[in-house]
């Protein structure tokens, strides 16, 4: 982990592509403001944990697909005459 120090209305950017700025500190809170392309997905780290936990719960149940009616597709021979 790079541990670095920074001021208000100073910032840090990563991969030249994501800018993380101090906006503001008032006693042990500090505010961040995050520049990013729409791509790149921002998450708080509980947000992200929580969908982690919900994806990993989603791929443990059991799935049961209702079985398809083979009926529907079959087609009825073409009259040329």
């Amino acid at each position: 982990m790079l541990i670095l120090s920074r001021r208000k209305d100073e910032s840090v950017v990563i991969d030249g592509r994501i800018e993380v700025s101090i906006v503001d500190i008032k006693g042990d809170q500090v505010k961040l403001g995050i520049k990013a392309p729409r791509d790149v997905k921002v998450f708080r780290h509980e947000v992200y944990q929580a969908i982690q936990d919900q994806n990993r719960a989603a791929l443990e149940s059991p799935v049961e697909l209702p079985s398809l009616d083979l009926s529907l597709f079959q087609t009825e021979p073409n009259d040329l005459s």
